[in-house]
């Protein structure tokens, strides 16, 4: 096992995560390699134990079958997660010929320098994982420079991270959230000089009456949940292409 690990290292990766016969029940990966994964999950599986199930990712990857076995268990506690690793057993070379090719389309040439960052304010993990996985395709996808993505749980966290360097070029933020909501730290940001023209994605389940509260701040985009992966993904492209023309010698104000 250990040199299977050494020739085919995992990334992380969130993926969603359905079972055969137990459509309803909804967990997710924490990482990937071309041989198996690690899936968080709280349903209760034996070493040795082999479960058809479907990986997928809404609008990024199609729903792919396979089967695998439990090779390790492991207990949560102390803020991880529960759940097992799997890998696809040597006779469904199909499978693991699939799952190879999810891989090695996700995985993905990742910059060590990031060129821009995004901070993402959401107080569901998962929702956040996801959201954060579909915006660092970007860099793999969409030709532009190595791109980092920052997760902040909650209003608080983001504005002290806003105030600090490196510098952040595009801020995502749900806006119920504890601590201090997100329509409370735009208007936060908009009276710090320097944060005050950060542009802005607001992805909410609220309606109108948000939506005319934070065009009065300027917002960028206002997204209604719930979002498109490719939509959130377009939105902030299109933010940091602006951002990029804006610090290059000629480029446009």
């Amino acid at each position: 096992m250990y040199n299977e690990r050494r020739a085919h290292p995992r990334f992380p990766l969130i993926l969603a995560v359905q079972y055969q016969g137990a459509e309803s029940v909804l967990d997710y990966t924490e990482n990937l390699s071309a041989t198996g994964l690690f899936i968080c999950t709280e349903r209760e599986f034996e070493v040795g134990e082999r479960v058809a199930l479907v990986i997928s990712f809404p609008q990024l990857l199609e729903p792919v079958e396979l089967e695998v076995e439990v090779i390790r268990r492991r207990a949560g506690g102390d803020g991880t997660p529960a759940g097992v690793a799997v890998r696809v057993p040597d006779d469904r070379p199909d499978h693991r010929e699939k799952l190879g090719r999810v891989s090695a389309e996700l995985a993905g040439p990742r910059s060590t320098k990031p060129a821009q960052r995004v901070l993402l304010v959401e107080d569901n993990a998962l929702v956040a994982s996801m959201y954060a996985a579909a915006l660092r395709r970007l860099s793999e996808t969409d030709n532009l420079p190595g791109i980092a993505i920052e997760v902040a749980s909650d209003g608080s966290a983001a504005f002290h991270r806003l105030l600090r360097p490196p510098p952040i070029d595009v801020l995502v933020t749900d806006l119920f959230m504890p601590v201090l909501s997100g329509i409370t730290l735009v208007e936060k940001l908009r009276a710090e000089p320097q944060l005050a023209d950060l542009p802005v994605v607001v992805i909410t389940s609220g309606g109108e009456k948000e939506r005319q509260e934070v065009e009065r701040l300027g917002v960028s985009f206002f997204m209604r949940k719930p979002v498109s992966y490719q939509e959130l993904a377009g939105a902030v492209k299109s933010l940091l292409e602006k951002r990029r023309l804006r610090v290059v010698p000629g480029g446009a104000d």
